[in-house]
């Protein structure tokens, strides 16, 4: 187990060296061979001799301020920095001797000099680079007294939630400054003023939270003392002993040393040894992680006979025998097909697997689906199709080796920010940036950035507009014709060519189709297809769409023709949204297929999961997650068992989901918060957050890391336990001791993980790249290099079919959606945090020009109207978006985005088209029918669960209600439900028979 006492990471000083020829010296005495290009700094820590140090470290380029690492080198006159100075061969250095003793000494007595003198009560105390130092030089007194000038007295900056500046701790070492410019790519800090008058600033004396300043923590990680740390830290002090585990945010899947008193969280520190984040964070993993104690958990068992009815608290067996009679009582009278599961991409995928085989073999149903349906299951469908494999390509280091990146409907900066980081140093490096997007996102012009083209397509042409890349890169030549010719199957390349290069597809006879000026298009080609490596990321705004699944297949396509698979700084890479969406699928969540993707009715496969399992599973399909609302709103779908998922605030047509969820007679919901979907539910069941986990997630770029439990679960029950203790109740027996012995059992049953086991990712450091097999033992970070998985590679046609959700006379705007920095998701955890202070509602973002058109101001109420529903949003009018389309967020429940989108899905894995709903918008004074009723139970809800905090009751007498929002978000919205109500629409009036009968 990745467990560990140790304060801080081991730090050698400055970057290593990227050289292969090597020198030899010699220091103090030891004689080593270092690549050409390293610091004597570093030389020396890997011969384990550590020079003194404050304003160096490995994870920043070297700068030579702090004058404490001076070292003699035989033959040169004075004393150098050790971390400024390259190594020669032949050099001898020494690293002691009273000479240095006395000059480091002498430096540390004048910073000491400008430095209180309160250890005993610094919050720093046992975690001080400054302290360690002064030790370590042997100073024992200070000549220079306080008499004079100072900054003992400078005011700490306390604006931002999660950590102070004290600035009278600061010795201006720009550590913080430099991380936030290498590492993050911010820029927010800077030294401002000279000599004695210097000190650190953010923006432009704003204080943090007024400036640009993202709240990664680079900076709080960086700083040698006190000056920057953790508020949790200054209130609790520190922590006593640490645990290796993984962000439950995004996909990236950073990992993170959690600093614990016993069982509480101290602080999260982005792990320095983490491969996915390489010792970054953003303000998300590394400081949002109070949602896990926070009071609104729910630790106890709940069940109900009707949704009307009160909420009564029970033991585990009970909720747990009720649910399996429940389940067997629908199954007798409905048939076996009238119940299905949804596994999470929150959950790890030991919980995950677990689902998909309850459902399998207890249930006895193929009815099992995920919340990848709704974002990413184009992707498995497009890569599989044309490369073999329905998962990127490359690690994330691998954008460091890239020339020229296509970004297409990603928005890293706010959705995968420490990847976002480290593509930012690329591009500051020199690759070159396309990006494709309806929206102009940050990266198209951030500081010390900006991309070489900008594509702002019109929604819902995402697949004409690479088709028109693709027609300039057949028609002039740019094909790499030797890689075609031997990696890919010959046949359909032609017709794929011959496709491409009809005039009807070059960019001059679609701009008008996908609104981007030809000439840009053709120049995005040509610099995509000649300019060294290329890399292709991707996100929602590719795959949530009517042709996603054509899309993804016409991105394959390019980089196929342009030869850019099998190496460093290539490839196709989906951003996967969640931090287990890879995971969920490979676990076999989708209802054709096991897992490691292979279809349920191939017969050897199936008959490997029989013979192992003791049941005899069904051979074809079961249920889609749009199909399971479908049947139970016809009545053939009655029970659902669904974990960690809020599909009434995530899916699409709000109102269709509740309705079928409302026709239910038994949902059993396992989360750590009552949700919108537990509005509906018959059966609650405490959830545990990822620091309650022993398992894995799988990240974007196919890593299998730990995720490691550091405290008991607060319901009492892990969610696998829970899992496990339903399938017994149901007859088929689940007996698990612990999460690795899952683990073993997917890696008996799926080719790309029978290497993989809790005992070789420790191994390995902490994670392991699938496939993890006897052909690679150690994992594969780079995929389809000698040879596509499916052999040859497979161009496909992508024919450009226009989206039903296109713009009418009464519809005539286009609405988008996407995701803010600091909320995540549907905001169950991010909104129980100090996060809403940065977003605390969903705006909806609209041209000058359109808002002007409809009267229109910044700070308006606007009601947005689809053909499945009606939501009001306050305007940012902002030239961010082109004319015609709207964008918002849906990180808050009553801002209900998803009572507007349409049941629109992709033609391949219905996943629904989030990214175009044709709309209409006009200036209203109060919320829409729909947010009336919501406030109606958000306000019931809310009063329960105060008086559950303060009385410590047991919830009897709930009714429905959504999630709880923070006391400062309720001023946002301000509902009159007699004026709404007196303004229904048309649409408005379906509200589902839930709502209607708790009304």
């Amino acid at each position: 187990m990745l467990e560990t006492i140790a304060r801080r990471d081991r730090d050698f000083g400055t970057p290593a060296s990227t050289q292969t020829t090597y020198v030899r010296l010699t220091i103090d005495g030891i004689a080593i061979d270092v690549p050409e290009g390293s610091s004597v700094m570093r030389a020396a820590a890997e011969a384990g001799i550590n020079i003194p140090k404050l304003c160096a470290s490995d994870n920043l380029e070297a700068f030579g301020s702090c004058r404490l690492c001076l070292v003699q080198i035989e033959g040169r006159r004075g004393y150098p920095a050790s971390c400024t100075t390259p190594v020669e061969d032949g050099m001898v250095i020494h690293t002691e001797n009273q000479k240095l003793h006395e000059l480091r000494r002498g430096v540390m007595e004048l910073y000491i000099s400008d430095h209180p003198l309160d250890c005993l009560t610094c919050p720093a105390n046992g975690d001080c680079e400054l302290q360690d130092m002064a030790g370590v030089v042997g100073l024992r007194n200070v000549r220079y007294g306080f008499e004079g000038a100072n900054h003992l007295n400078d005011t700490p900056d306390t604006s931002n939630p999660y950590f102070t500046y004290d600035p009278a701790k600061c010795i201006v070492c720009s550590r913080c400054v430099r991380a936030c410019d290498e590492v993050q790519g911010t820029f927010a800090l800077t030294v401002d003023g000279r000599g004695f008058a210097s000190r650190i600033t953010a923006g432009q004396n704003d204080g943090f939270l007024g400036s640009e300043c993202v709240s990664c923590g680079a900076c709080v990680q960086a700083c040698p003392t006190s000056s920057l740390m953790e508020n949790s830290v200054i209130e609790q002090g520190l922590g006593e002993h640490s645990v290796i585990t993984t962000c439950a945010y995004c996909g990236v899947g950073c990992a993170f040393k959690v600093d614990m008193k016993g069982q509480e969280v101290v602080r999260m520190v982005p792990w320095k040894d983490g491969k996915a984040n390489r010792g970054h964070s953003c303000v998300k993993g590394r400081f949002a992680w109070g949602y896990a104690t926070h009071k609104d958990r729910m630790t106890k068992p709940m069940i109900r006979s009707h949704i009307s009815e009160p909420w009564r608290e029970v033991s585990w067996d009970e909720a747990i025998n009720y649910a399996a009679s429940e389940i067997r009582r629908i199954q007798n009278k409905y048939g076996r097909d009238s119940v299905g599961g949804i596994t999470s991409s929150r959950c790890t995928n030991e919980e995950t697997y677990l689902v998909q085989k309850l459902v399998r073999a207890a249930f006895g149903t193929n009815n099992v689906d995920t919340c990848a349906r709704v974002c990413h299951s184009p992707t498995g469908y497009g890569l599989k199709t044309t490369i073999g494999e329905s998962a990127g390509t490359q690690t994330f280091d691998s954008v460091m080796h890239t020339d020229v990146i296509i970004l297409m409907g990603a928005n890293p900066s706010a959705a995968h920010p420490v990847f976002a980081s480290r593509l930012k140093r690329r591009l500051r490096e020199g690759a070159k940036l396309i990006v494709i997007d309806p929206r102009r996102i940050e990266l198209v012009q951030a500081p010390h950035v900006k991309a070489d083209f900008h594509l702002p397509v019109r929604p819902g042409t995402n697949t004409a507009l690479l088709t028109c890349m693709a027609h300039v890169i057949a028609t002039e030549g740019l094909i790499d014709e030797a890689f075609v010719a031997e990696r890919c199957e010959a046949e359909d390349f032609e017709h794929w060519r011959e496709f491409v290069a009809r005039p009807e597809y070059s960019p001059e006879a679609m701009e008008s189709e996908t609104g981007v000026p030809a000439a840009d298009v053709r120049g995005a080609a040509r610099l995509f297809a000649t300019h060294g490596n290329g890399s292709i990321y991707y996100g929602l705004g590719v795959t949530e769409h009517s042709q996603g699944s054509t899309t993804v297949m016409a991105i394959a396509n390019l980089a196929m023709a342009t030869g850019n698979y099998g190496r460093e700084g290539v490839g196709v890479n989906p951003l996967r949204g969640q931090n287990n969406v890879q995971g969920s699928c490979d676990m076999g969540s989708f209802p054709h297929e096991l897992p490691g993707y292979r279809h349920v009715s191939d017969d050897a496969v199936r008959h490997q999961f029989e013979q192992d399992w003791g049941v005899t599973l069904q051979a074809e399909p079961g249920l889609r997650l749009p199909n399971m609302f479908d049947a139970a709103i016809g009545g053939s779908f009655k029970g659902l068992y669904c974990q960690g998922e809020d599909i009434v605030q995530s899916d699409p047509n709000t109102q269709h989901v509740a309705a079928a969820l409302a026709a239910m007679e038994c949902v059993i919901i396992q989360d750590i918060f009552l949700n919108e979907t537990a509005k509906y539910a018959h059966v609650f069941l405490p959830g545990s957050s990822f620091l309650e986990k022993d398992g894995t997630f799988t990240n974007a770029e196919r890593r299998v890391s730990r995720v490691r439990k550091v405290m008991e679960p607060m319901g009492g029950l892990g969610d696998w336990e829970a899992t496990c203790a339903l399938s017994n109740a149901l007859g088929y027996p689940m007996q698990y001791s612990h999460p690795s012995q899952i683990m073993d059992e997917i890696a008996r049953l799926t080719p790309t993980f029978t290497g993989v086991s809790f005992d070789k990712i420790d191994a390995l450091g902490g994670s392991v790249q699938w496939p993890c097999n006897e052909d690679a033992p150690d994992g594969t970070p780079i995929m389809h290099v000698d040879t596509f998985v499916r052999g040859k590679g497979r161009f496909m046609i992508t024919k450009y079919v226009p989206s039903d959700e296109r713009s009418t006379r009464k519809f005539p705007l286009l609405l988008t959606t996407g995701r803010t920095l600091t909320q995540y998701n549907v905001g169950a955890q991010t909104r129980r945090t100090s996060n809403v202070l940065w977003h605390d509602e969903d705006l909806l973002e609209m041209h000058p020009h359109d808002a002007e058109d409809r009267g229109i101001q910044s700070g308006d109420m606007v009601a947005i109207a689809s053909r499945a529903g009606e939501t009001v949003l306050r305007a940012d009018v902002t030239d961010r978006v082109q004319p015609g389309v709207l964008y918002t967020t849906f990180h808050f429940p009553e801002s209900g985005a998803n009572v507007v989108t349409t049941d629109s899905t992709d033609w391949a894995t219905d996943c629904p088209e989030y990214k175009v709903t044709a709309v209409q918008a006009r200036r209203v004074t109060e919320p829409s029918a729909w947010q009336a009723q919501w406030s109606r139970f958000s306000d019931v809800q809310t009063q329960l669960l105060e008086q559950r905090i303060r009385e410590g009751d047991a919830i009897s007498k709930a009714a429905p209600g959504p999630t709880v929002r923070p006391a400062k978000q309720k001023e946002k919205i301000t509902v009159d439900a007699s004026a709404a109500k007196a303004r229904q629409s048309e649409t408005d009036a379906r509200t589902t028979p839930a709502l209607a009968s708790e009304s």
